[in-house]
């Protein structure tokens, strides 16, 4: 009963804590990462901008004071990327990213399927800009040489980082697979062998699923990417729910190893969010 009530409490909390539906796991998330090779050599501001208004929880200014999103002392470099206008309609999101050293423009929550890159220099008064680029993989990598532009316009080159992809997934997996153990035994499976089957199980299901979404997301895009994701997180649970529930504790009622893979599923989540806060890409 104690276990019980400990679990109820768990979830409601992180339900009432979460954001955003809760979904299976210390989930990825889409991103744009683009590379100035090499890096800009004056004070130099990036953004991509967005063939819609919106995208995640990032959007075109509405015009009030209350919308107005920008960093202490970048105000004036908000206001000019709002002051260009784009001969294809596309939308600033109020995105920024200081370029001037690690020359490095890094989005990785919920970046625009289609976009510009957009470049401001603020002691020139110049914006440089790109071709319309769309993302082509769950992470997608793009590497400009700015000393190719011409007339203020520059290409980007697709620069798909294996090495980052496989270590992100890793951590990620890792991630998931402590807090999951970490909860088991909260609920009491303490055993060698239970905590065997825990790692086991959670190694193939995050392997699986994290191999699926990308795959889904590089050959058919962002769509794709989507139905695949809130499918594959809901087998994720499912198959993780029946397989507890059968080897945690044979012969048994399986509804308390039911509990402990929704509990470990919805609280590795949270956990991911909050890593991808401090470290973001990982997750």
């Amino acid at each position: 009963m104690k276990q019980r009530l400990f679990a109820f409490f768990l979830l409601a909390a992180l339900f009432f804590a979460l954001p955003l539906t809760a979904y299976a796991d210390a989930g990825p998330k889409p991103s744009v990462r683009v590379v100035f090779s090499p890096a800009p050599q004056q004070r130099c501001y990036g953004t991509l901008l967005s063939s819609t208004a919106s995208t995640g929880p990032s959007s075109a200014w509405d015009g009030s004071s209350e919308h107005a999103r920008y960093e202490e002392g970048e105000e004036e470099i908000w206001q000019a990327f709002v002051d260009y206008q784009d001969p294809d309609g596309f939308y600033f999101l109020q995105e920024i990213w200081d370029c001037s050293e690690a020359g490095l423009l890094d989005w990785t929550y919920y970046p625009p399927g289609t976009f510009k890159i957009l470049l401001y220099f603020p002691d020139s008064g110049q914006f440089w800009t790109s071709p319309v680029y769309e993302r082509y993989a769950f992470d997608s990598y793009f590497t400009v040489d700015l000393t190719r532009a011409e007339n203020g316009v520059f290409t980007a080159e697709k620069t798909y980082d294996f090495t980052w992809e496989i270590l992100s997934m890793l951590a990620r997996m890792a991630l998931t697979l402590a807090v999951e153990l970490l909860l088991a035994l909260l609920f009491g499976y303490r055993s060698a062998r239970q905590l065997r089957i825990v790692t086991l199980v959670n190694v193939c299901t995050q392997l699986g699923l994290n191999l699926l979404i990308n795959l889904a997301n590089w050959q058919a895009g962002l769509f794709a990417f989507l139905l695949a994701y809130f499918g594959l997180e809901l087998v994720v649970f499912a198959v993780e729910a029946v397989l507890y529930a059968s080897l945690l504790t044979p012969g048994r009622s399986g509804k308390k190893a039911v509990l402990y893979a929704l509990a470990a599923n919805v609280l590795s989540f949270w956990a991911g969010v909050q890593v991808s806060m401090w470290i973001p890409g990982i997750a």
